[in-house]
């Protein structure tokens, strides 16, 4: 894909990568990516792993949801009747 790809920014500072630049790069629904900076430029690839030292509640906030997605649905469904369990104690 050598040819530019140009996109709007919404409001909240997100774009839209193009169907065709994710299936080139493997990235779907649920990946964690990590965003860069050099020389002016932004960079985006995909991670498989949060690097070490990253507790920001952002990279946790990607690596929970992209454990929960490769989870079998029975340990999902678990983990749910659990966090239910935890919100209603809060509540209480």
């Amino acid at each position: 894909m050598s040819k530019p790809v140009y996109r709007l920014m919404d409001g909240k500072g997100r774009v839209l990568i193009p169907k065709a630049m994710r299936d080139a790069a493997k990235m779907d629904y649920g990946d964690i990516v990590c965003l860069g900076m050099t020389d002016g430029k932004i960079t985006v690839r995909k991670v498989h792993v949060i690097e070490v030292g990253d507790q920001s509640p952002e990279a946790v906030e990607s690596y929970v949801r992209a454990a929960f997605q490769s989870m079998p649905d029975s340990l999902r469904l678990e983990l749910i009747g659990e966090l239910s369990n935890l919100l209603q104690k809060k509540e209480d």
